[in-house]
């Protein structure tokens, strides 16, 4: 019993320490300043945008690995090299070591975040087979929550070294390696389930689920959820001083408050779908940001922050309803692999979102343009969980 909600805190502390990578455009605003490296706004969204496209690597490798083997061996190997490729971005002092802060913060910090974070995933809804959706939503509310946690100390390191912003990654890497190795101490399976082999009556082996169309939906669902949402989040700082009338201080102040909201969206839906079904909650999930979007760029002040907390409280709760959408439709057995897999979708999400936005943007700040044509894309997704039907696994083995 000890090890059940060991394993619940561990997956919570692992997820705050990898959510973190939300706090990115406190540092991609500062990295566009001229005393720092001077990189345009495209520029400073690739870091960012590389280690969303890691994370499915990341994470198909280790779901796979975890359902075969150790937890504990793989969570570790994530939050290491997690830490490792944060502190490896420290060393990107200058304009010419652009590539530092892309292969460390991207590449390899990316991968291990992927591995880091399907373990919690995948592994508490073996421990807790009842209450799939909010034990997800805790596991994943860490995530929302790391910005929190990181914002302020991220703010305090980058105001004292503004022109080598890239300095605040050297004690960020330290605190995040601490901390990762601690939650992944924590992760142990379910004697039940320890082992390989051991496969509960009518569960989808992930070759088995990639033959269904549910897998491909849910899937396009995670993606145009993550990709509506991330838009805001990969610019918030610049839109809350631009489109909100926000101080420097005041955007940043908001990055970490808002992050409390997409903590709090994946525990909240996460209930919510456990009593009303996952998929109603995932359609409303999806309207409920796309109108929030289009009326974002019209607020100011207050509304601003209001609208954009409906933002994250959405992209949130599609993190925190979809686990446990996938292990009621696929069976928990190979949870980690299916659900790895099916973050191809965050992947995608991460890097086109914010590509399509900043290019919508553009130097002239149309960020009307861009966050009504993200938020229409969100509202058209709403048809895709009205149409997905439970999985007859008897049919799909």
């Amino acid at each position: 019993m000890r090890a059940k909600w060991a394993a619940l805190v561990g997956g919570v502390l692992i997820q705050l320490v990898i959510g973190g990578v939300y706090a990115w455009s406190l540092f991609g605003r500062a990295l566009q300043e001229p005393e720092a490296m001077g990189l345009s706004p495209v520029a400073a969204a690739v870091p960012f945008e590389v280690a969303i496209g890691m994370i499915f690597v990341g994470a198909s490798i280790g779901g796979r690995l975890q359902d075969r083997s150790s937890p504990r061996v793989v969570a570790l190997v994530g939050v290491v090299l997690y830490g490792l490729g944060v502190l490896l971005a420290s060393l990107a002092v200058a304009p010419s070591h652009f590539w530092l802060l892309v292969l460390g913060y991207g590449v390899i910090g990316g991968f291990g975040l992927g591995m880091a974070y399907i373990v919690p995933v995948a592994l508490l809804q073996k421990w807790f087979p009842r209450h799939t959706a909010l034990v997800t939503g805790l596991a994943v509310g860490g995530f929302g929550f790391g910005a929190t946690v990181t914002s302020p100390v991220a703010q305090w390191l980058l105001a004292l070294t503004p022109e080598t912003p890239t300095l605040a990654f050297r004690w960020l890497g330290v605190a995040y390696l601490v901390a990762g190795v601690i939650g992944a101490a924590l992760m142990a399976s379910p004697p039940a389930v320890e082992g390989a082999g051991k496969e509960a009556d009518g569960d989808l082996t992930a070759p088995q689920a990639l033959r269904t169309p549910q897998w491909y939906l849910l899937t396009a669902i995670l993606l145009l959820a993550v990709m509506a949402g991330i838009s805001l989040i990969s610019m918030l700082a610049g839109a809350a001083m631009d489109v909100g009338g926000f101080s420097p201080s005041g955007a940043a102040a908001i990055v970490g408050v808002l992050a409390l909201f997409n903590g709090g969206g994946r525990v909240a839906w996460a209930a919510v779908a456990e009593r009303l079904g996952r998929l109603p909650v995932l359609a409303a999930i999806l309207a409920l940001e796309g109108v929030a979007l289009i009326l974002l760029p019209h607020a100011q002040g207050v509304g601003f922050v209001a609208l954009a907390a409906v933002v994250y409280l959405c992209y949130g709760g599609a993190f925190g309803v979809m686990p446990s959408t996938a292990g009621q439709f696929f069976g928990l057995t190979h949870a980690g692999a299916i659900y790895g897999l099916m973050l191809v979708g965050w992947s995608a999400g991460g890097v086109l979102g914010p590509l399509l936005a900043a290019g919508l943007v553009g130097d002239a700040g149309a960020y009307t343009r861009a966050f009504s044509v993200m938020g229409a894309i969100a509202v058209a997704a709403v048809v895709l969980p009205l149409i997905t039907r439970p999985v007859r696994r008897s049919e799909a083995r």
